[in-house]
């Protein structure tokens, strides 16, 4: 069987999704993939990323890391796309890059793959579900197949997202995540892998 293809494609602006995207970089390759980890391109204006000292920092600390392509899409057998929630809505920086997949999707080259995200908001009923289900539109036209997690381990009772997962990192925008979470993470890998496995194969 090959190799199975596995693309994290998020943004994160204060570092919650870039450690959620490691951990399942960490869980896909535990499962057996080959994982390209790729952040999207900032696009806040350098005044905005600077009235917030824990988005500077952190967009100083990985603003040399690999960049998301089309190419990085089109080479995978499965996608997990992560986003804070922004609005209840995907953050307009991976919003913008989805929307540059025009030339691929025309092609056909995004349908028949593996797709999932990621999500997280302070707060407990901050629009975490609502961003999941507006990712999975642009799922949807792509022709892909959303692998969402659903109740399929018993720890999703624990996490208790079965559109993805979530995180809350409450009012001060630092709670950790927790052992549900990275348990929650790990199944979203192993999943999409396992099932990018059986299309492949």
């Amino acid at each position: 069987m090959p190799q199975v293809k596995l693309a994290v494609i998020y943004y994160s602006s204060t570092g919650t999704l870039h450690a959620m995207a490691q951990r399942i970089t960490q869980a896909g390759e535990k499962a057996g993939a080959e994982v390209r980890l790729r952040q999207v391109a900032e696009l806040a204006p350098a005044e905005a990323i600077a009235s917030n000292a824990a988005w500077s920092q952190h967009f100083d600390a990985t603003k040399n890391e690999p960049k998301a392509t089309g190419d990085d899409v089109v080479w995978a057998d499965a996608v997990l796309f992560g986003s804070p929630t922004r609005y209840g809505n995907v953050s307009s920086q991976l919003k913008q890059f989805l929307d540059t997949l025009g030339p691929q999707w025309s092609q056909g080259l995004l349908a028949n793959k593996v797709y999932a995200g990621f999500t997280a908001s302070m707060t407990a009923h901050g629009g975490q579900e609502s961003t999941l289900l507006a990712l999975y539109n642009t799922i949807y036209h792509f022709g892909g197949i959303v692998v969402a997690p659903g109740y399929t381990d018993p720890l999703k009772f624990s996490d208790g997202n079965p559109y993805g997962v979530s995180h809350v990192t409450g009012g001060t925008n630092d709670a950790p995540l927790g052992d549900a979470e990275f348990a929650a993470l790990d199944h979203l890998a192993e999943r999409a892998v396992s099932i990018a496995g059986k299309l492949t194969a």
